[in-house]
Parts: C-alpha cells; structure tokens; sequence
C-alpha cells in the first residue's frame, strides 16, 4: 500500500522537478535580455497570472509529500499532545524564528533590497511568502487561543505585516526610480506657429485683416496610440512578484493606494511638460484673446498627446504589473489617471460657457474636433463601470463644446445682422464685413462635417421640403448639387447668412448721397461674395445658379451705376435742342454751350470718380470699357458729326484724351483735369 502510494507522489516530484528545470532555463534566458519583444512580455504575463491564480498546497499536504509522513488523522479542532505534535510544534517554531530573522534584520537596514540585487530581493520575497503560507497553514487548524500555535500564528501575523509594509515600500520605490523621463519624440506634428502668440488674431466685423486672421490651423492627426515605457522594462517582472504576493496576502488596497499616488504624481508631471498648467473655469474666463488663444493651440496639442501616447500607455503599465483585464489593474489606471483627464476636461469646460464670440468659432471647432476624434479612445481605456464617471465627464464636455458651437454660429449670424454702421465706406469699395463674412464662411468649409451634425435638428430637417419662397436661389442651388429635394442644414444656414449679408449691404449702401455710388457699392461687394464662393469650396454649398443669380445682381448694378454717373452728360451729346429756332441750321453757340456743359460734367465726374475704388482689376477694366463704348464713342460721333461748325479751339479734349482720362478712375485717388494746351 505504501509503495502505491509512493509511486504518484514521486512522478509529482518528477514533475515540480522539471518545472524548477524549465524556471530556471527561462531565468538563464533572461538574463543578459535588456529588452523583450511584445509576444515574450504577454506570455511572461500570462505565466505570472496563473502563478498567482493556482491555489497552495496545506502545511499538512507538504509534510507528507516532503518528509514522508503518514499522518491518518486530521486535526479538526485543538492539538494533540503526542509526541508526533510536540515535533509538530517544534518544527513551526524553528521556521517561524528564520522566517523571522529574514524579514527583521532589513528592519535594521536602511538600503532599499531590490537596489541590492536579485539574489536579496528573491531571498525577501520567498521569507514574505513563506510567512503567508505558514499563517494560512495555521489559520487551517482553527486554533484555540490558549494553544501555542495560535501564539505562533500571531507572531507570524506580526511578521508578515512587517514585511508587507517593507514590501509596499520596495514597490513604490522601485516605480519612483524607474520611471522613464517623458520626452516624446511623438510631439513632431506640433506646428512652429503653435509657439506664437498672435496678440492680433481676434478679429471684428470692422476689421479688414480678414484674409490673415481666419488661416485656419490644421488639427494634426499624426499622434496616433504609440505605447512607452513609462517605467524601465526590467523591473517589470519584479513590480508583478511584489504586486502577486500583496494581493495574495490580502494586501490589495495598500499595494493599489501606493501605485496609485507614484502614477498620479507622475501624470501631473507630464502635464507640466506639456506645459497644461492647473486653470479654473474662473481664470480662463479672465485670460485675454491673446493668451487663451495660445492655451487653446497647446490643449489640442497636448490632449492627443496625453490619451494616444500617455494614457495608453498608462493603461498598458497598470495590466503588466496587475494582470490584463484585471478589476484592480482598471481601478489603478481610472484612480491615478482621473485628476489628470479632469484637469485637461476643465478647460473644454472653461471654453464651452465662456462668452459666444464669433471670433473664437474656429478654437472652439478645434476644440470638439479633437475631442470627438479621441472619444473611441477614452471609452476604450475607461471601458468597465470603475471608468464610468471618466468617459461620462467626456462626452458631456463634447456636448457642452457641440452646444458652444451652435451659439456661437447663431450668434455670428445675429452679428451680421446687427452690424450697423454710421458713416459710408469711403470709395465704395468692398466693405470690411463682406471680406470677413465671406472669408469666416469659406473658413468654415474646413469644418463641414462636424457643423452639419451640430446644426442639424432632426425633426426640422425631416420637415424641409424646398419650395421657391425658402431663399433666393434656394430650389435651383439645390438642383446644381444633384439634390432635388434637400440640403444640408449647413448649406441652409450658409444661404440665410448670405441673406443677411446681402440686406445689410442695402442698408450701407443708403448711407452714400450718390445714388451712382450706391450702385458701384453693391456691385463691388456682390461681385466679391460671387468670386469668393466660385473659387472656393463655398460653390459646393452655394450651388451654380446661386453664383450666377448674384452675377446677374451686382451687372444690374454696374448698369444702374452707368445710367446714374453718364445719363446727363451722354443727353449732352445728342442733336436736339440745337438748332436754331424754325431751320435745320446748327446754332455755333449752342453747339458750344453743349461741348463746354459736357467738359464740365466730364471734368466733374472725373473729379469724384477717380477717388472711387474698384478692387478687382478685371471688373475696373470691364466697367472702362462699358463706359468708354457708350461715353467716349457717342463724344466721337458727336464731334465728328458737327466738325464743320466746331473750331479746335472749342475742342478741349479729343476723343484719345478722355480715353486715358477714362484709366484714372475707380483707382481710390482723387484727381483733378488740368489741361494747359486747350482754354
């Protein structure tokens, strides 16, 4: 009977034998490896676990597998004198006394063990463990206060709780002085012009820098989750022993706590590298254009950063030392990482109940545009219950930023509305607003995607059916697009803005006495609303027939600008009115009186129209012509005609003459004629 029951108990030794062989070969191996590819670390981590996960034989079952003892009886209750227990007894206290002499005398020793080397920290681990194991085999017996094993038990009791602190001490220390210094070489996407604050860059419906202030600044996407190693890969394994055996000696709270405050200090200092200080709602409230401007560069910036390569990587260091999956390991990444999100969320916050400025749109857009594109991240790192409250934080400040979007733009459209203005713009040219509404929209464009989803209102969307009374152009514009019954809410919106513009060029436009002017006006600034969406991914939006309504607009004005500046003196140049009373003979004085009343009106007109402005070269040369086929050919025929009654020196100017005069209008310089060869 004795050898059968020999025979399993040598193939279980056989078998912990060849296991201690395999341990020690991978040991072997692992030894001048500085670095392991990512395959090796899973399968180590793996092997870790499951060390940690199998269940540990009784004292009972070692004695009898390692001394060969054949105890029939087991202890149920107190212990039995015999002779056998009192060896029993002996043999507890011998190993609780080296257990005990391993641990305390590091007490005394004020080097850190594992800074000693591996040979002192394997020799520590396996005195803890041994501790451990020797309290669960007592605690076994059921113990009665007044035997001596229960004294035994609280010795060791005492010991292990050494050892457990000594060992938290160890953890903390080895996660301190191996952090790896964050300088991430993955900060190569940062834009140079990030580093510079444009003091300038917020810009009013007054302004006329336009153009420049409203470049708008690409959100890199080139961060994506890259994994560092925050802590040096070697200690690792040694960070996992420690961890294992706190948990197995119901330890988790105080190994979880010290991991957690190491972490967290150490994700505040990358923030401080990323250079996010601490802001209240309070003090980004209070910052100036100039500065929040710059902060807002460097949020987008950092935040990518901050969850593609810091968080992730975080997340990675937490399932390494406490197992992948593992509820604790999810707690210490959502507990040491949460302050640090929170922080960066505050400023989305800050941003999203500041004031509504038109201004800001485009950082605000950045803003929820960057959040947005990390969303899928955050859930995935705060993906369990434990992370609720993070991924929760998120989404609601992307809502909050979605909501300042949407004000915002409303509030773009309200200050177009409202723009009001006092005097007339000199010259007629293209006023400051249509260059920044028009430039804000194109802009914009950038953003298509996300302003579609934040402007659209499902059920008013569902309801929009176009019909010729919408908005001018509205039903043709969709046709152009290939859309015969919809738009998006975005075009929608770009259209009634277009609109207002449009109703509040009118009202400028009223300011100038010169009805002619007020007419060079609209077509100045209709024709520049036409071009900018023509060569812009506006015409996308706006649609062919919207561009060409508004050609036929601002030429309608280039006519009614003609009639207005020409009518009077072209009715100079015609035939009735100077004959002489009752025959068909030209009266020389009348004929006179006519070229001296036209000089005039030219001269006149030259004098205010030369002080106009035509911003663009081709619709300046365009209305040159116009004039000069209708004025400059009737003065001609005009002078041609009555060439026999009309002596040079009546004749002031030639034809040739107010051609060139013709090149000095519209230029924005006043000019007088002065023409010393003819009186």
């Amino acid at each position: 009977m004795a050898v059968e029951e020999s025979e399993p108990m040598i193939g279980e030794l056989e078998r912990e034998e060849n296991l201690i062989a395999a341990v020690r070969h991978i040991v072997k191996a692992l030894g001048p490896n500085k670095t392991l590819t990512s395959d090796a670390k899973r399968i180590l981590a793996d092997l870790g676990t499951r060390l940690s996960s199998m269940s540990i034989p009784s004292e009972k079952e070692e004695g009898k597998q390692g001394h060969g003892e054949d105890d029939g009886d087991d202890h149920d209750g107190g212990v039995d004198h015999d002779d056998d227990d009192k060896e029993g007894v002996s043999a507890i206290e011998e190993r609780l006394n080296i257990i005990q002499e391993k641990i305390m005398r590091w007490e005394e020793d004020q080097s850190m063990i594992w800074d000693l080397g591996p040979d002192e920290a394997s020799e520590y681990l396996n005195a803890a463990n041994e501790a451990r194991r020797l309290i669960e085999k007592l605690e076994s017996l059921h113990l009665k206060k007044e035997d001596q094993e229960y004294q035994f038990m609280q010795r060791a009791y005492s010991v292990l709780q050494t050892a457990m602190a000594r060992l938290e001490e160890e953890f903390r220390n080895l996660l301190m002085e191996n952090r790896q210094p964050f300088e991430p070489e993955y900060v190569s996407f940062r834009s140079s012009e990030e580093d510079a604050v444009d003091e300038n860059s917020i810009v009013s419906l007054g302004d006329e820098s336009v153009e420049e202030s409203l470049q708008r600044d690409s959100v890199s996407r080139a961060s994506e989750e890259h994994i560092i190693d925050l802590v040096h890969p070697t200690v690792i394994p040694d960070l996992r022993c420690i961890a294992n055996l706190l948990f197995a000696s119901n330890y988790v709270q105080e190994c979880s706590n010290a991991y957690i405050i190491v972490r967290r200090d150490a994700l505040d200092e990358c923030l401080l590298i990323l250079e996010m200080e601490r802001l209240s709602i309070e003090d980004v409230l209070k910052m100036d254009w100039g500065t929040l401007n710059s902060k807002i560069k460097r949020w987008i910036w950092a935040v990518k950063i901050f969850v593609r390569v810091y968080l992730a990587s975080e997340r990675w260091l937490s399932d390494q030392i406490f197992g992948e999956g593992d509820p604790v390991s999810l707690t210490c990444f959502v507990d040491a990482s949460k302050a640090s999100i929170l922080q960066l969320l505050n400023f989305g916050e800050a941003m999203s109940i500041g004031p509504h400025q038109p201004e800001k749109l485009f950082r605000v857009l950045d803003m929820y545009e960057v959040l947005a594109d990390l969303m899928p991240d955050i859930d995935a790192l705060y993906s369990d219950e434990v992370g609720s409250s993070v991924k929760i934080e998120c989404h609601e400040v992307l809502k909050r930023l979605g909501d300042c979007v949407r004000a915002t733009f409303l509030e773009f459209e309200n200050a177009i509305a409202t723009n009001a203005s006092t005097t007339p713009f000199v010259g007629g040219g293209i006023h400051p607003v249509t260059k920044y509404v028009m430039n804000y929209l194109r802009t914009l464009t950038d953003y298509s995607d996300i302003l579609n989803l934040l402007l659209r209102d499902q059920e008013e969307e569902d309801a929009i059916s176009l019909s010729p009374d919408m908005s001018p152009g509205t039903e043709e514009d969709s046709r152009s697009q290939g859309s015969p019954s919809r738009v998006s809410s975005m075009a929608l919106h770009f259209r009634s803005i277009a609109s207002i513009l449009e109703s509040n060029l009118e009202e400028k436009s009223r300011l100038y006495r010169e009805v002619s002017l007020q007419h060079l006006f609209l077509m100045n600034n209709l024709h520049y609303m036409a071009e900018k969406v023509k060569g812009s991914e506006l015409r996308l939006i706006y649609g062919d027939e919207w561009i060409r309504k508004r050609n036929w607009k601002f030429q309608q004005h280039a006519m009614k600008y003609e009639r207005a500046s020409w009518s009077s003196i072209l009715n100079l140049l015609k035939d009735e009115g100077i004959h002489v009373p009752g025959t068909n003979s030209v009266s020389k004085s009348l004929l006179k009186e006519r070229l001296r009343s036209f000089y005039l009106g030219f001269e006149d007109v030259y004098r205010i129209q030369t002080a106009w402005l035509i911003p663009d070269i081709q619709l300046r040369e365009d209305l040159r012509i116009s004039i000069s086929l209708k004025v400059i050919q009737a003065y001609r025929t005009f002078v041609g005609r009555h060439s026999n009654h009309i002596s040079d020196k009546n004749i002031k100017y030639t034809a040739d003459d107010l051609e060139n005069y013709l090149l000095d209008f519209f230029e924005g310089s006043q000019k007088w004629l002065q023409n010393p060869h003819r009186r």
